[in-house]
């Protein structure tokens, strides 16, 4: 593809099930994990309810009206601080089209929506070895150093 069409980025409202049935379609393949993110697990009733709610974001980047890459963004309030900060949980690009800027039009994107919401910081985490996401973070923040512990509800 000599000169790819230019992604276009949406967010996506209770009414675009079917893009977010794509985005997950997208996280499925680029993180080699359709089982977690198996595009029919949620109901079309879910993902409106999830799409309508203010602390949730998902953002889909198009290039041809076909989702090649997403983000799915939380806004969390602060209890010690009148302010909030949004959590960049998953991000994602389709191999074939990355190298295009599209996770930085992304992030750019849900920077935008940080500045309309007031939130002080966007913040993300990268696994060690994402040698790809930590070099594209790195130029967009400034990096921390810490531990990430997952603890199951029951006892």
């Amino acid at each position: 593809m000599d000169n790819p069409s230019p992604a276009i980025i949406q967010q996506l409202s209770p009414a675009d099930t079917e893009l977010a049935r794509e985005l997950l379609y997208v996280f499925g393949q680029a993180f080699e994990d359709e089982a977690t993110y198996d595009s029919k697990a949620s109901s079309k009733d879910y993902l409106e309810k999830l799409l309508a709610r203010d602390h949730f974001m998902a953002l889909v980047a198009l290039v041809d009206g076909k989702v090649v890459g997403g983000i799915a963004a939380y806004e969390m309030e602060k209890l010690e601080l009148e302010r909030s900060e949004i959590y960049l949980y998953d991000l994602a690009v389709l191999e074939s089209h990355r190298r295009r800027h599209i996770a930085t039009h992304l992030i750019d994107a849900l920077r935008e929506i940080a500045v309309e919401r007031g939130a002080w910081v966007v913040f993300v985490q990268a696994d060690h070895g994402d040698d790809p996401a930590i070099t594209l973070y790195t130029g967009l923040g400034t990096r921390e150093d810490v531990l990430h512990f997952d603890i199951k509800p029951e006892k």
